[in-house]
This record gives structure tokens, sequence and C-alpha cells, in this order.
């Protein structure tokens, strides 16, 4: 008989689950990329200044896994709130961002004014991309929720 606690994923198996999600949420990340790839912006970096834009980029969990591998990778620690109320994850001079490679959705998808590129926007592309995102996220954790950046670098620092 199949008891409720069959159900629990052991250690292992949840790490093999995370490992899973990271590996396909960094294809829709990559995806992502792409479908944006004819748009960018001048890079001032307004739109890390997440507290005068009020539009912090808002993760999935997988999103924050893809991110914690990056701080590890590079020997870093969570970095804490910037003086400027700029995104913690930005370089010391506030003009880069220091895990580009691995940002955010969000980050992707140019909600900043200062677009340059064509006309139509990757509308149903992204759409569809969010929805595969939470996808991913649902089957790992079907409690799974967004959180904003800037709360989430913020629990990791208490």
């Amino acid at each position: 008989m199949k008891t409720l606690a069959d159900d629990v994923p052991n250690a292992g198996e949840k790490r093999v689950a995370e490992r899973r999600a990271v590996t396909e949420t960094r294809s829709v990340l990559a995806k992502a990329s792409a479908a944006w790839a004819n748009h960018s912006c001048p890079g001032t970096s307004e739109c890390c200044q997440l507290t005068k834009t009020g539009r912090p980029p808002w993760l999935w969990p997988s999103e924050w896994l893809v991110l914690l591998e990056r701080l590890k990778r590079d020997g870093r620690p969570i970095p804490g709130p910037r003086d400027d109320d700029g995104c913690s994850l930005l370089s010391a001079d506030g003009m880069r961002c220091t895990v580009y490679e691995d940002r955010p959705f969000g980050c992707r998808t140019f909600f900043c004014h200062r677009i340059i590129g064509p006309r139509q926007i990757p509308a149903d592309d992204t759409n569809h991309l969010l929805e595969r995102l939470a996808a991913i996220n649902i089957a790992l954790d079907e409690r799974a929720e967004v959180k904003s950046l800037p709360e989430l670098l913020k629990t990791a620092q208490s």
C-alpha cells in the first residue's frame, strides 16, 4: 500500500529535480535573449535603479537558484544593499551587471523605456517562455511563487 510519505521526495531526488529545473531555466533564459536579440538598450543601467523605478524583476525559484550558482561559481557572497538603492548585483560603479549572462528573465526583456529596436516586441514568444518558466517551477514545487529580486536578496542576507 502506497502512503503519503512515499510521495515526499528524498534529498537526492530533490537535488536532481532542482538541477533539472536549473538546466531548463537556463534554456528558457537563452531563448528569451534570442527572442529579444533585435532589441537593445543604451546601457545606462537606469532600469537597475530598482527603488527609483519601482519595477524590480520578479524571479521564480529556479531563476534564484541560477543566480546563487553564479555567485558561488564566482566565489562571491550574496551582495548586500547598495547605497544608491540600485540592484545589488551591479558593479561598484553601478553601470554594469555582474551576473549579466545569468540575469533573470525580467532583466532580459527590456521593460525600460529606452529600448531600441523593432517597433514590434516579441510578446507571444515572451508570454510562451514565461508560461514555460512557471511550469518548470510548479513541477518542482506546486507552491512555487515569484518573489522580487530585492526581497530575495534581503531574505538571503538575514
